[in-house]
């Protein structure tokens, strides 16, 4: 325990941002680097519970109370070792966890919780800084052949897992380059992708090979894939996306925000995009519909653009400031948030549906016509009820869908191959592996879509699945 009162003499801080004004100029990341001295305070909040309630709500099992400890006295390099332990990415997880470990902090019960989530990236930062993050190659290969269909966190930790393990691993993703939704879905102010780029050269000298544009099931045959590995994992992600199909949703100005957000980091990569198909916000009016991350996302994106308004729809209510009585600790809060786009401007707006997109003659969004709902609940079944009378138009040049995910992709791979999925399209496995022997499946593609914390701690689990059954017994870690 870092220190033994810290708990009642140090308050929870922030983690700083730049300067609202400062950051919607450029693509840079928003937080700052935490000066040492401060951070030490936060890490001395930890109480090193005997029972710590925050490995119960981090699905990787991170030895929390540990790292803060070190953390407090200094010891980075042990911080590091600890935390790498449990986690391959922190750098992923401390930019883009809302971090549920802080949900389940026992300080949290009448107190505001450890900022975990800070010191975590903190501690990745700095052994980057200092060199100490190193290629962990095997002393001797397998034989065996590995190929991972995907490149997201799920993905990547499989890889990682399995090449340290001496298998022969080879990722395939389907865009231009690696990364997943990491890569071209997160905006480059809240994770810079030159932290993906330094963990690709990580995983390429221990013996990742990584090919893009390889589109498996369109592209690549996937069963003809099947024959030249010993091993498959699916880590496609739920990325069949969810759509609003009302009056007005072919004009042009309606897009789906995956349309929307990937264009912004290609151009910070560097591509270029013509004018003809950039989306591009300036001096237009935006709504966003999905208040969620990615609706976040959107706003931020469309504030750095210039746009002229930023308008965010939510079909939920406004959620309360602090925990309802039906949400105890240690559950995940459901309470009322604030990015760092929404502190950037716009509106937000709880409690309404959109019911149909106006357009001009030539099919160019002009307008949305909106309603206010009431929430019901029956038989545990949530409902939206219209209030009559409501009606409202707002201007609209933009509108970008981000609604979420509904599970898996059908076309392409999962046909080919014959995979069985769910009643929620999700693919069905049992210990990892799906209907198929020797293709196992990891991440929102078998688990829906979820945290990235939960995509690491699956391609761990997978991972330890494929080795087990590939050898006939593993010393992988498996979290969940």
């Amino acid at each position: 325990m870092g220190k033994p009162t810290g708990f009642m003499e140090y308050e929870r801080e922030k983690t700083p941002y730049r300067p609202v004004e400062e950051r919607k100029k450029d693509w840079k990341q928003v937080m700052e680097p935490w000066p040492v001295e401060p951070l030490k305070k936060q890490a001395a909040r930890c109480m090193d519970c005997g029972i710590p309630f925050c490995h119960q709500g981090c699905p990787l099992g991170n030895l929390i109370p540990d790292w803060n400890d070190l953390v407090y006295h200094d010891q980075w390099a042990d911080a590091i070792e600890r935390l790498h332990a449990t986690n391959n990415f922190p750098e992923f997880t401390g930019t883009l966890c809302p971090a549920p470990c802080e949900g389940s902090c026992v300080l949290g019960i009448n107190e505001d919780p450890v900022s975990i989530k800070a010191v975590e990236l903190s501690i990745i930062d700095k052994a980057w800084e200092n060199g100490w993050i190193k290629p962990q190659v095997p002393e001797k290969k397998t034989g065996k052949k590995v190929g991972i269909i995907g490149s997201g966190p799920s993905g990547l930790a499989a890889a990682q897992q399995l090449a340290r393990a001496g298998h022969d691993v080879t990722v395939f993703e389907r865009s231009d380059r690696i990364g997943g939704l990491m890569r071209y879905g997160i905006p480059e102010f809240k994770m810079e992708k030159h932290r993906i780029d330094r963990r690709m050269e990580q995983m390429e000298a221990e013996g990742v090979t990584f090919k893009p544009n390889s589109h498996i099931g369109i592209d690549i045959d996937a069963n003809e894939l099947k024959t030249e590995f010993d091993a498959l994992i699916l880590c496609g992600g739920a990325s069949a996306r969810r759509d609003l199909p009302i009056d007005g949703r072919e004009f042009k100005g309606v897009y789906q925000a995956m349309e929307y957000l990937p264009q912004a980091n290609k151009l910070c990569l560097g591509d270029t995009i013509s004018e003809e198909e950039h989306i591009n916000a300036k001096g237009k009016h935006v709504i966003v519909i999905g208040g969620g991350d990615t609706g976040a996302d959107c706003i931020g994106t469309a504030h750095r653009q210039g746009a002229a308004s930023v308008t965010s729809l939510e079909i939920m209510p406004k959620p309360p400031e602090s925990r309802a009585e039906d949400n105890p600790w240690p559950q995940w809060p459901f309470i009322f948030r604030t990015a760092s786009a929404h502190e950037e401007g716009g509106e937000r707006v709880y409690s309404v549906q959109t019911k149909r997109f106006i357009g001009d003659d030539a099919s160019n969004l002009k307008e949305i016509e909106l309603v206010t709902v009431e929430m019901q609940k029956e038989d545990g079944r949530i409902s939206f009820k219209e209030v009559e009378g409501s009606s409202q138009i707002l201007k609209a040049d933009f509108v970008f869908l981000a609604m979420g995910f509904t599970g898996a992709e059908k076309e392409g791979l999962v046909e080919q191959m014959g995979i069985e999925l769910d009643g929620r399209t999700n693919v069905i496995q049992n210990k990892w592996m799906t209907n198929v022997d020797g293709v196992f499946a990891a991440g929102d593609m078998q688990h829906g879509q979820s945290l990235i914390v939960w995509a690491i701690a699956e391609g761990r689990s997978a991972a330890a699945a494929v080795d087990e059954y590939l050898m006939g017994s593993t010393d992988l870690p498996a979290p969940v």
